[in-house]
């Protein structure tokens, strides 16, 4: 900004005044572009008017100028923070508004989504899509806590930490009801860790494998047939249910494979069929009366 282009001082000789005709000598004057003129009608007719204020710029008042426009010198300040930009950098911004470099830089900074202050440089943040935080305003949407660089997941318009996140929205286990972080497995619509859905005899993880549940256990094959199993009253091995012989035939207590209920005479298979029971022992309706 520079200093206005006209000069002031006292008459002492012989003029009258451009435009009221007043004789000016002796008198305080104005002269600019060749004429001479009171104070009074420079103000009226010659004075820029300040860009700021809107009022003339007398010529007892010292003028600043930029890009023909004009201001008091004490106009001329930060439209931010009213700092005189008297011999300091400024910027010219829209409706002719002159700002300092520090509100410049404030301004035209990225918004911090927590906070909405400026993020300016030297500022440690936080980006994700487009969107930029303080690095101490990316707080958890549940716990509040600073997440700042760490590790987050979003959800929606919301973030949260590891911890929130698996207590919010992770599956919780059948078993243990703690959240399943990763992996896991379902048996009957529930969720179980891995290291959960185990033998209830021998402890081994049961995931990918044959078992077998009993009320509210689950056992592997081989504990199965050695602690739960019924034992087969013909071949005295445990009936399992697995592969030959799924099928059981249950009589007074005792249970055969259905391939080991047959008679004891003639070792018909008696599975499904009409049978007799002689001095414990199974017969068909034949051999009993070639006893």
């Amino acid at each position: 900004a520079g200093p206005g282009s006209y000069t002031v001082g006292m008459m002492s000789e012989r003029f009258d005044c451009h435009y009221c005709r007043d004789p000016l000598q002796g008198k305080k004057y104005v002269q600019k572009e060749g004429r001479h003129c009171c104070v009074k009608c420079f103000e009226k007719f010659c004075a820029n008017t300040c860009t700021e204020c809107k009022k003339p710029i007398g010529a007892d008042s010292k003028e600043l100028h930029f890009k023909n426009r004009y201001w008091h010198d004490n106009c001329f300040r930060c439209f931010k923070c009213y700092t005189s930009l008297v011999n300091e950098p400024f910027m010219l911004r829209e409706n002719n508004k002159v700002w300092c470099s520090n509100c410049t830089a404030a301004e035209d900074a990225p918004r911090c989504k927590g906070c909405f202050k400026p993020i300016i440089a030297g500022d440690q943040n936080v980006e994700y899509k487009k969107m930029v935080w303080h690095k101490d305003c990316f707080t958890c949407s549940q716990c509040k806590q600073v997440i700042g660089s760490g590790s987050f997941f979003p959800k929606g318009d919301e973030f949260y930490c590891i911890s929130c996140h698996e207590h919010k929205f992770a599956k919780t286990c059948a078993k243990c009801k703690n959240p399943i972080t990763s992996g896991g497995l379902t048996y009957q619509e529930q969720p179980w860790h891995s290291e959960c859905f185990i033998c209830s005899n021998c402890k081994k993880q049961l995931g990918g494998k044959r078992f077998t549940a009993v009320e509210d256990q689950f056992y592997c094959v081989e504990c199965y047939k050695e602690c739960v199993a019924k034992k087969c009253a013909g071949c005295k091995n445990p009936i399992t249910g697995f592969g030959r012989g799924t099928s059981v035939v249950n009589y007074e207590d005792e249970s055969w494979h259905d391939y080991c209920f047959k008679c004891t005479k003639c070792a018909r298979g008696l599975a499904n069929k009409r049978f007799v029971c002689h001095n414990g022992k199974i017969y068909c309706a034949e051999c009993p009366k070639r006893l």
